[in-house]
């Protein structure tokens, strides 16, 4: 069974940004004096601010010098590092064959509505019908499901039942996210994830290319239905 509408993270699954927010993130926590090396950052990409800074800096994102931190990051990732930003290869051409096949779509982000507008401005999508949730819109990010909720809300009335509805992304976070939301997860590698790390999706492959691939191969079988056993 076909699903009705597939919800994507951006960061490392559209586009390879994760080591960039990892590196920008090292560089604003360095200028308040907290010394963290962007492999320790790295594993906990994926989540938002509200759970990433406690965690690496026991700092709440609410708390002023945490706000103005994170400020900062965010100052530090649009000046110094999104210009390097790239899409992975067949992110157009897998939306747009999925539009055309009548699935709807949607962006569920931990990012902040600005920087989700650029990156999928780099992937080339910015310009498709695409329902779309980021962190100014939700109490909390991945691993709770917040995002993923409000993105079904905005397709609700034209996605049908929720077993046919698929979160992809490339973290844990997007999979625990989706279990919470009641949703299975389709996780690609091309986000830097181990499979033993992505062992919890329904399906793992490579990034956009290989999904669109296994798509359109007839003889390829994919997981869609949420209430069929995992394979």
């Amino acid at each position: 069974m076909t699903p009705r509408a597939l919800i994507f993270d951006v960061d490392g699954t559209l586009v390879d940004s994760n080591d960039a927010h990892a590196v920008a993130w090292a560089e604003a926590l360095r200028e308040f004096d907290i010394r963290r090396a962007p492999s320790q950052i790295r594993p906990l990409i994926g989540m938002g601010g509200d759970k990433l800074l406690p965690q690496i800096a026991g700092l709440s994102v609410d708390s002023d010098r945490g706000q103005q931190l994170t400020k900062r990051r965010a100052a530090l990732f649009r000046e110094r590092y999104l210009p390097h930003v790239h899409a992975f290869a067949g992110v157009r051409a897998l939306f747009e064959r999925l539009l055309d096949d009548g699935l709807q779509l949607a962006i569920a982000s931990s990012g902040e509505t600005e920087e989700v507008d650029a990156m999928l401005g780099i992937a080339g999508i910015a310009d498709l019908e695409l329902a779309r949730a980021s962190a100014e819109e939700v109490r909390s990010s991945k691993p709770d499901p917040d995002a993923i909720e409000v993105a079904l809300a905005r397709l609700r009335g034209r996605h049908g039942v929720r077993k046919q509805v698929l979160m992809v992304g490339d973290t844990p976070y997007d999979i625990e996210a989706a279990r919470r939301a009641g949703l299975g997860a389709i996780a690609f590698r091309c986000g830097g994830r181990s499979d033993t790390e992505l062992a919890a999706a329904r399906l793992i492959v490579d990034g956009p290319a290989e999904l669109l691939r296994r798509y359109t191969d007839p003889a390829s079988t994919l997981p869609w239905d949420n209430s069929s056993p995992d394979t």
